[in-house]
């Protein structure tokens, strides 16, 4: 039976300052979206076909960042726990105790992007097309922290590589849930858009692909995940983050028609 290591939470210690491994996975995440940008950028297509230039990507990812953080958080406190921050409002704003919505910060992305592009005169679905292909990588370095903080852990299952998780409180093993969201929000969604983007597509085209292959993976994923103890099953068997990936589902398979249809 495989154990959960037990990662010490803090990455590195410069005297009073911490640096955690959330944190350092969120900072890898940005900077490969920062540099994977840049690059690509040099080359004329992308650089022609979203109306970016190299020296935009530090203002792309400062609203990017944006997005993330504040949609994420707002994501989390109105999707998971409305009631719980209805009585204690303060402790919304205590990001750093944890608690951040994928689905929240795609929604705060959407709008910080939206702004940017308005501020700068570009076509939102064409600036969204270059984007889409830069966030994987950084979904699995989020997956890889949640795996080394040992959280999110998935169901009680028998499988050879299950695993325990001391965090959730007893000796049973579980999908190691987060490695398979590495896998598949991560990796094999990373591989899919970059071969996707790597022709030119009509007009969201290659955001369509995003939203309906992250939405797939993940509704899969979370057949192994443990939901969340205050949450439990909204609906029999399905969990909340399988019901947020459905209208995601539905607006990548509309996008992706439309741009068939504009092609």
């Amino acid at each position: 039976m495989l154990i959960h290591p037990q990662f010490d939470p803090v990455a590195l210690s410069l005297g009073p300052v911490a640096i955690r491994w959330y944190g350092l996975m969120y900072l890898i995440a940005f900077l490969g979206f920062f540099l994977l940008g840049r690059w690509r950028l040099r080359q004329p297509r992308f650089a022609q076909a979203s109306g970016l230039h190299p020296a935009q990507m530090e203002d792309l990812l400062f609203f990017g960042v944006l997005g993330v953080v504040l949609g994420g958080r707002l994501g989390y406190v109105l999707f998971y726990k409305p009631g719980y921050y209805l009585q204690r409002p303060l402790e919304a704003l205590a990001v750093w105790e944890g608690g951040m919505s994928f689905h929240g910060g795609l929604l705060g992305v959407l709008v910080a992007i939206a702004v940017f592009c308005r501020w700068r005169g570009l076509r939102f679905l064409s600036v969204m097309d270059f984007i889409a292909p830069l966030v994987p990588l950084g979904l699995a370095a989020g997956r890889m922290g949640n795996f080394i903080n040992g959280e999110l852990w998935g169901r009680v299952s028998d499988v050879s590589w299950a695993m325990v998780f001391p965090q959730a409180g007893d000796a049973l093993p579980r999908h190691p849930s987060q490695l398979y969201q590495f896998a598949g929000e991560g990796v094999a969604l990373f591989v899919l858009l970059w071969w996707w983007s790597s022709r030119p597509r009509a007009v969201g085209a290659v955001s369509g692909m995003f939203l309906l292959g992250y939405a797939v993976f993940r509704f899969a994923a979370e057949f192994a995940r443990q939901p969340d103890s205050f949450l439990g099953f909204p609906l029999p068997g399905i969990t909340m983050g399988q019901i947020l990936c459905v209208p995601m589902a539905v607006a990548g398979a509309w996008l992706l028609a439309r741009s068939r249809r504009s092609a």
